[in-house]
């Protein structure tokens, strides 16, 4: 589930308006923008570019929680009354973010109610990608979860349209985000490639037909459903 815009407002204009509260910042690829552990006092819009979430477990193991894009917002947790950050989140491409101190955002949702809709929207379909995760991590084969993931880094299904040409993700962080092995992840993007599913030609790019193997699935377990009944 894609966060909605809300319609007839556009939170990147309203931030971007002279005098708005937060502070800009650029980020290169790889950069850290903060670290779990750190202190929760601000909330964070990703203006431009896209942005890993990762926690790294006791032992020291490292997954993926989340990958996020233009015009989304992290760091929420900062108005829940969580005193530290639960995730590391770092730029995967070069990104633009603004952040936007914890008190100064209160102010915004209880003043501007357009941005407050705006991200109340943003925040349930947060919660309804988590819930289509879990549910995907259970029930689907890794296969299939590894093609919806690289769908949903293409976008597919946003209000601007697919994005073709997928930031620089490693084999590595796919395979913790699909929740398998990075063999399992290069056999499959093999299997991809030679169905002409994805190409590597100036970038990894995400055609269309990859939709077909997450249909494919979803109509054989309806028809199983209906056979059932």
């Amino acid at each position: 589930m894609d966060p909605p815009k809300t319609r007839g407002f556009d939170a990147q204009a309203f931030l971007n308006r002279p005098g708005m509260v937060g502070k800009v910042v650029d980020y290169p690829p790889a950069k850290v923008i903060y670290t779990q552990g750190d202190s929760s006092d601000a909330i964070f819009f990703i203006q431009l570019g896209s942005v890993k979430l990762s926690v790294l477990s006791e032992t020291g193991k490292e997954a993926v929680v989340g990958v996020l894009g233009t015009g989304e917002f992290f760091g929420e947790g900062a108005l829940a009354g969580q005193p530290v950050r639960l995730a590391t989140a770092t730029a995967m491409a070069a990104s633009r973010i603004r952040g936007i101190p914890k008190r100064q955002m209160i102010r915004l949702l209880h003043q501007q109610h357009a941005f407050s809709d705006r991200f109340i929207a943003h925040m349930l379909a947060r919660n309804n990608r988590l819930e289509e995760d879990l549910v995907d991590q259970l029930f689907n084969a890794s296969e299939k979860r590894l093609a919806r993931t690289l769908l949903l880094l293409a976008r597919y299904g946003k209000p601007e349209g697919p994005q073709r040409v997928l930031p620089k993700i490693s084999q590595e962080v796919l395979a913790e985000m699909v929740g398998t092995t990075r063999s399992r992840v290069n056999f499959f993007m093999n299997k991809f490639r030679k169905l002409g599913f994805i190409d590597y030609n100036g970038g990894l790019k995400v055609h269309n037909a990859l939709l077909s193997l997450v249909l494919h699935d979803a109509a054989a377990s309806d028809r199983g459903v209906s056979a059932r009944s």
